[in-house]
Formats: C-alpha cells, structure tokens, sequence
C-alpha cells in the first residue's frame, strides 16, 4: 500500500493493523496510543514509501546474483567459520567498580553488544545475552563464547540503544529481561511495537526517524542512516526502520554503526556531529553478495574515513558465524588494510573494559586461539547454522 492508500484511522485501526500483521494487537490504552502516533510517524517518514522503509540510496536487502550462487559456498567452501578453541575472556567486574579515570570507558562483550561508560553514564548497545540468534531457542547461529559478563553482573545501566530489529540485535529473552528492571531504550522508528510486546511500557521506548534526536537519562541520542534493511519474518520485511547512532555525554562523542553498507551519507554524520572520540563499526558477515547491506573490513576503514576518523572499533564479529568467512578473517582484514588508511584500530579483548583516550596499541587477541586449523572442518559449524546462512537475514 502506498502512504495515500492508507487513511489514518485512528488508535483502534492501528492496533488491527498490528494484529493483522500476525503481532499480538496492543493491550492497553497506553499501546494503543503508541501505535496510533507510531503509524501517523512512519506515514510522515521520508524514508516510508509504498508501505516499507527504504535505504536512500534505492540498495535492497536481496542476494546480489540470487541464493543459488552462493549455495556452493555456503555448504562446501571449507573456511574455519567456529574457532578450533576457546577464546580469551576476561571479567570486567572489577574495572567496573572504579569510576573512569577520562570519563570514558568501552566494554565490548562481544557482537553489537558494548558497554558505554560515557560522562557518568551507562549505555548498552544492541544487548544479545542468549546463546543462539534465531526466532527459536534449539536453532540457529550459537555464539562462539560465554558472555564475559551475565545481564545481573552488569552495573546499574541508564539507557539501552537498539539499532534495529534483527535477531542478532533485538534478542527477545534478552529485552524481556531488561523489561523487567524499568531501563529506558532508544530506538529505531517502528522498533518499539516490538519492545511492546517484550513488557516494556511504552513511556520507556523513544523511537527515532533519522536526524532525530532525543535526551534520555543524561545522555544525548541521534539516529542517523545507515544502510541495510530489517524484518523478524518474510511478513515483516522492512516495516521497521533500521539507523546508526550518534551517542553524546557532556564531554564525549561515539558513533555506532549498528548494521550498514557503505553509504556517502557517512560524511554529512560526520561533519554534523564529528569529531568523535569512538566510532564503532560492523566489520563481520560480510560477502560481495550482500555488499551494499554490510560493510566488512574495507568499507569499514572508507566509511571511518568517511566520518573524520576517530578511533575505530570493530563490532558484529567474533561471537556468531553469520557469513560465509572464516571466524578470525575481519580481523586480520581489518589490521592488514588499517595503515593504508592511515586509521587508529583499537581491538579490545572480549570483557576487557579500555578507555579510548589511552589506547596505544591494537592487540590482535584471536591469535592467541591455538591449532585454528588443526580440527579440520569444525569451524564450519553445524547444519542448521548453514542453513540460517542462505539469506542475509540477521
């Protein structure tokens, strides 16, 4: 349907629409409000056309060449995509317990999951705590590594942000749970319908369009384009929005990614909101066949250079095998490529809290993980995660 084929009928329509959709329909007055403004806001949305959001650059979500033409790779194409070993972790609890000396403080505990210290602060980003990404708990991708830290050892959080609606993002048992202590999020437009039925109430969800921002417990939030797509189900696809972040305390400055191809619309984030003192960028589950929708190790360092530099941090690798390369292949991409760039790399270990204004070396940790070929195939993961691999889905 087109933006003039739907007519805003009010609270009670939009809820049907919700249901309609095969979504549970909202369940208080309060919902029911959220998904009347949610359905006027998306209509108004210059991303919205013709009942879906859309990259400004017209790239789809589809596999370039079709499914066909990777199903070779996809099943026979022998890289290490599991590590042969167990990965170094390390606890941050105690780090945790002492304030930051510069007033920021990275955690990365693993994928799209970080933890923010930032001027008196703490933000998550992308919280996935549960052992597989998938709509069910006994398939799909299962990550590499415990988490360094359980959602209850985590210190007191003030504010989660929520890129998008992927599985490898918004993890259902996840947000039940952080449901349940109150924490404000900040998200996507149309994300919050979800939040919804995962028990946050709606006064603790800010849904942003691109180049809106908002201030939310002390901390100053812009979403900003990125370019990718979204969709828990072939129903669903791209009826939510997807963005990279702009996050801000008094003194600091770091910009998420979330999920992105390569877009020019990196620059003007930059100039708008640069120079950052963090900018954290996906490098993992890249392939030529879903280029445009994942940035991997080289579009990486062109969309940091993009931004005005900063230094850079990879995300969304290292914790589940969601492409065709092998486990540890973004990182050593990432380091070889970095001087060429002439870009200041920072790969913390997993768990290892750092402060950015103190960095001075990369440490490539996933070396330490001994034999990665000596165990043959066992990288490759088993069955039903290559099957989840057939389309770029999360």
């Amino acid at each position: 349907m087109s933006d003039e084929q739907i007519d805003p009928r009010g609270e009670a329509a939009a809820a049907g629409d919700v249901a309609a959709a095969g979504e549970e329909a909202p369940a208080s007055r309060a919902q029911m409000r959220s998904a009347g403004l949610r359905r006027e806001r998306t209509l108004a949305s210059r991303q919205f056309r013709d009942g879906h959001f859309r990259n400004t650059s017209g790239a789809r979500d589809g596999v370039q060449g079709g499914p066909m033409k990777i199903f070779g790779e996809l099943l026979f194409g022998g890289q290490e995509r599991r590590p042969p070993a167990a990965l170094p972790i390390e606890r941050p609890h105690a780090r945790w317990g002492q304030r930051p000396e510069t007033g920021l403080r990275v955690t990365w505990l693993g994928h799209s999951t970080v933890v923010l210290e930032i001027d008196g602060r703490r933000v998550l980003t992308d919280p996935v705590f549960a052992q597989r990404v998938s709509p069910v708990g006994f398939i799909g991708p299962r990550r590499f590594h415990p988490v360094p830290a359980g959602l209850d050892e985590l210190p007191p959080i003030d504010l989660v942000v929520l890129s998008h609606d992927h599985f490898d993002h918004l993890c259902r048992p996840t947000m039940r749970a952080l449901a349940r202590t109150g924490v404000p999020v900040v998200t996507a437009l149309g994300v919050g319908a979800h939040l919804e039925r995962f028990g946050f109430a709606p006064d603790r969800i800010t849904e942003l369009d691109w180049y809106e921002s908002a201030e939310v417990a002390g901390v100053h939030v812009t979403a900003t384009p990125s370019q990718h797509f979204s969709g828990r189900s072939l129903g669903s696809r791209n009826r939510t929005l997807w963005a990279s972040w702009v996050i801000r305390g008094e003194r600091h400055r770091v910009f998420f990614s979330g999920d992105t191809g390569l877009t020019p619309e990196f620059s003007e984030i930059g100039q708008r909101f640069g120079p950052f003192d963090l900018v954290m960028l996906e490098i993992g589950a890249f392939h030529p066949a879903w280029g445009q929708i994942h940035l991997g190790p080289r579009n990486a360092l062109e969309a940091h250079r993009l931004l005005g530099g900063g230094l850079l941090m990879p995300v969304h690798w290292g914790t589940f095998s969601l492409g065709f390369h092998a486990w540890d292949d973004p990182g050593e991409e990432l380091i070889a490529l970095a001087p060429s760039y002439d870009a200041r790399l920072v790969t913390p270990r997993l768990g290892a809290p750092f402060e950015p204004a103190r960095v001075e070396d990369v440490t490539p940790w996933w070396r330490e993980v001994a034999s990665r070929r000596a165990r043959g195939d066992v990288g490759a993961g088993d069955a039903s995660e290559r099957a989840q691999l057939l389309l770029p889905t999360e």
